[in-house]
């Protein structure tokens, strides 16, 4: 594991505003010199801490208008089944974000969808069609006052 120090925890914010910001603008706005923060950024990205950069995409420019998070009950609680569920939604363009939680049920999906219509085709044709899927439950996204993903 690696350690993070309080300056690394700096950089680490404003790459986490700023994944395109340059060097010296990184350096300057933590307040150190550009090769010494050039290291930093090599050592948390060589270290995993820093996983890849990314891309902000609009959703409306990108033809997403539909948003939920759909949480998945399994019919069985095997590894087997929980291994087929993974491959099949893995397929699904549809599926922004699936994560494997605890509780009522063992999955929370991020859904994206040109339209409501489009949304339902995929419930029907791609969870509908799983034989692992027990329960599906939606929550649409009404609107996202903070979302910090990237």
């Amino acid at each position: 594991m690696a350690i993070i120090d309080e300056m690394d925890r700096r950089i680490l914010r404003v790459l986490r505003r700023d994944g395109r910001i340059s060097n010296l603008a990184l350096a300057e706005s933590v307040g150190l010199s550009a090769s010494a923060c050039l290291r930093r950024v090599a050592a948390l990205e060589k270290s995993g801490v820093i996983r890849g950069y990314r891309a902000v995409l609009s959703p409306e420019k990108t033809g997403v208008g539909f948003v939920a998070y759909i949480t998945v009950g399994l019919s069985s609680h095997t590894k087997a089944a929980q291994e087929a569920f993974e491959r099949a939604i893995s397929q699904a363009p549809e599926v922004r974000e699936c994560h494997n939680i605890t509780g009522n049920v063992e999955y929370l999906l991020r859904i994206e969808a040109a339209d409501l219509v489009a949304y339902k085709h995929f419930h029907t044709e791609v969870m509908g069609t799983l034989p692992q899927v027990n329960a599906v439950t939606s929550y649409v996204v009404m609107g996202s006052p903070k979302d910090e993903r990237a």
